[in-house]
């Protein structure tokens, strides 16, 4: 069984994977400070919950955004499970080509989700990633990533909102009732996910205006849902793109592995 974990800025996401299926999935904090002893201990936990032990898990594969967050992390995988981890960065093999002016700025999990979309779906795809940014990467049809965009997350933007006004409270992100608010709360949800969805859909347009060849766009990231049900511009949403990204990453990069 390969474990895949992917430490985003908001939470640590983790994937048990037996082959190409996907047994369970996890969300903890990542704002958390944990040391690698608790690091392991929840990890073990959670296997267990699946009837499975450490002895289970064949290899470790970790991509991460958060690098004060590694050194524990990584001592939690090689301590209670005896395995250095693949981290996805320089080194690995994807199968994409990234020709961004500087491509070790590309964020790791930007390069899974890449790779799911483009070897699941085929390309040209643009990859959009709901996460705490939202980003989009363009793959073209011979695999390569040709251009990135990075905007607010609408978490994020919801956070500046709520906490930089003294008298706007904090409100759930969903899909308002309707966008003729009558209440504080209800404008909010109606602001937010509004504004939030014309950003998303006129982003999309561009990308079109810009580029000749037609292409399928892939969603994904917590929030990527509500948005994807509201709108004809998203072709696929995946939620689990970056673990299936994260095991075309291993199993093109594993044999060259000690």
């Amino acid at each position: 069984m390969l474990v895949a974990v992917d430490i985003g800025n908001t939470n640590i996401v983790l994937g048990f994977l037996d082959g190409p299926a996907i047994i369970a999935t996890h969300r903890i904090s990542t704002g958390l400070p944990r040391t690698a002893d608790e690091y392991g201990l929840l990890l073990t936990e959670l296997l267990a919950r699946h009837d499975l032990s450490a002895s289970d898990v064949d290899d470790v594969i970790i991509s991460s955004v958060v690098p004060k967050v590694m050194h524990s992390f990584r001592g939690a995988i090689v301590t209670y499970f005896d395995i250095e981890p693949m981290i996805v960065g320089p080194g690995v093999k994807s199968g994409i080509r990234i020709t961004i002016d500087d491509p070790k700025t590309l964020g790791a999990d930007c390069l899974a989700d890449c790779a799911g979309a483009y070897y699941l779906y085929g390309g040209p795809v643009l990859v959009a990633d709901f996460g705490t940014a939202t980003t989009f990467n363009y793959v073209d049809a011979s695999g390569t990533i040709l251009s990135g965009l990075i905007t607010t997350g609408i978490r994020t933007g919801a956070n500046a909102l709520w906490s930089s006004t003294a008298q706007l409270p904090e409100v759930e992100i969903t899909r308002p009732r309707s966008i003729l608010a009558r209440s504080t709360k209800d404008a909010m949800q109606a602001g937010l996910y509004y504004g939030f969805l014309g950003g998303v859909e006129r982003t999309i347009h561009q990308f079109h205006e810009e580029i000749s060849d037609d292409f399928q766009v892939v969603a994904t990231g917590g929030l990527g849902r509500i948005f994807a049900d509201d709108t004809d511009l998203i072709d696929v949403y995946d939620p689990d793109l970056i673990f299936k990204g994260m095991a075309v990453i291993h199993a093109k990069t594993s044999r060259q592995r000690p």
